[in-house]
């Protein structure tokens, strides 16, 4: 039985469907009513996160269009659960014929058929990133309640293979190919991703994401912590290895007296701290500062080099991708926007849990 299909407390979501099904959805419950709500505004976040728009992502050309089936009225959502339906169109099962029963390297086929005794092989299944297009539609109904307290939410790249971000305004965003805040850096990035193509060899990265305009005192301690409702919505997601918040695993070479932030009053009279070294939370709960973190993605696990391998009964193989197979060869690219969604629904639930 697959009984975690949910996340959240009172912005809470539950998604379904599978990598070649006939479609995948989500069920969003306990969005407050009176939020202006339309199909466009989940597409708009899909087409964020959509394939097929450059060779550094995948060639599969999903259309993603979402439709509200359930929970707006007159362009409204009403407070009822929102169901959201997001159809399946270019699907080609075929390629996953010849290699159903090997245990492709890096991916769920091993475990599920430990757990469950069955696996969808075709595309990963339930398994598959495609599941994420369902989280961004999430987030985008999560983003309408965090625009009424004029959150604001920015990810983009920080790091691709060994090459990272120089130190620039994350808010300051500038247009790259791949989401990168730095143009330099960006192209370095995109050359990169080209050369492990060319070696038919993927990578890895992190996504950075940054809130702004956060109030003080989102997050419930002790075991509803903001970082760790935000640590277990980043590690649910495919490919996630790691994860940080401020200063992160460098604060573990830090003394105290460099990493403690400390307490002083801005212009307007309001207690601040000169530092963010804690990233935005203290004890759990934020303090008002930007929430930064950062999410580690492993390479992409389809590669197109040949790798050792068993079937199912245990006979060694060799694992060869069929020709034209279709993967993305740098899996935090089209994170981006699905850590933001993310994102969204932790602090959209902190919101609710808070009021």
């Amino acid at each position: 039985m697959m009984a975690s299909n949910s996340f959240g407390n009172l912005f809470r979501f539950t998604t379904w469907g599978e990598s070649h099904g006939r479609a995948i959805g989500v069920v969003i419950d306990g969005c407050p009513s009176g939020l202006d709500l339309s199909d466009s505004d989940i597409n708009l976040e899909l087409s964020r996160r959509a394939a097929g728009k450059s060779p550094y992502t995948s060639p599969r050309k999903e259309e993603d269009r979402a439709e509200i089936f359930s929970g707006t009225f007159e362009g409204k959502t009403t407070g009822a659960p929102i169901s959201i339906i997001i159809f399946n169109n270019d699907v080609d099962s075929s390629k996953y014929e010849p290699i159903k029963d090997l245990m492709r390297p890096g991916h769920a086929n091993f475990t599920y058929l430990k757990k469950y005794g069955i696996f969808d092989y075709r595309g990963g299944g339930r398994a598959s990133a495609r599941e994420t297009a369902c989280r961004v539609a999430a987030g985008a109904v999560a983003k309408k309640l965090l625009s009424l307290h004029k959150i604001k939410l920015t990810a983009y790249i920080h790091a691709i293979s060994t090459l990272t971000i120089s130190e620039v305004d994350p808010l300051a965003l500038e247009s790259s190919p791949i989401f990168c805040p730095d143009k330099k850096a960006g192209k370095k990035m995109v050359e990169a991703i080209m050369q492990a193509i060319e070696d038919r060899d993927s990578l890895g990265g992190v996504v950075e994401c940054c809130a702004e305009n956060m109030p003080s005192g989102l997050g419930d301690p002790v075991y509803e912590k903001l970082e760790a409702n935000l640590a277990k919505a980043m590690l649910s997601l495919p490919a996630t290895k790691g994860f940080e918040i401020g200063s992160g695993f460098a604060a573990s070479k830090m003394r105290g007296s460099e990493h403690n932030d400390a307490f002083t009053v801005d212009e307007k009279g309001n207690i601040t701290t000169e530092t963010n070294h804690a990233g935005g939370t203290l004890g759990g709960i934020s303090t008002g500062l930007p929430v930064i973190f950062r999410v580690a993605f492993k390479p992409t696990s389809t590669i197109g080099k040949p790798q050792q391998t068993v079937d199912s009964s245990g006979t060694k193989q060799t694992f060869q991708l069929p020709p034209n197979s279709r993967h993305d060869p740098c899996t935090a690219i089209r994170a981006v926007p699905i850590v933001e969604a993310m994102a969204a629904c932790v602090l959209a639930d902190a919101l609710l849990l808070n009021s």
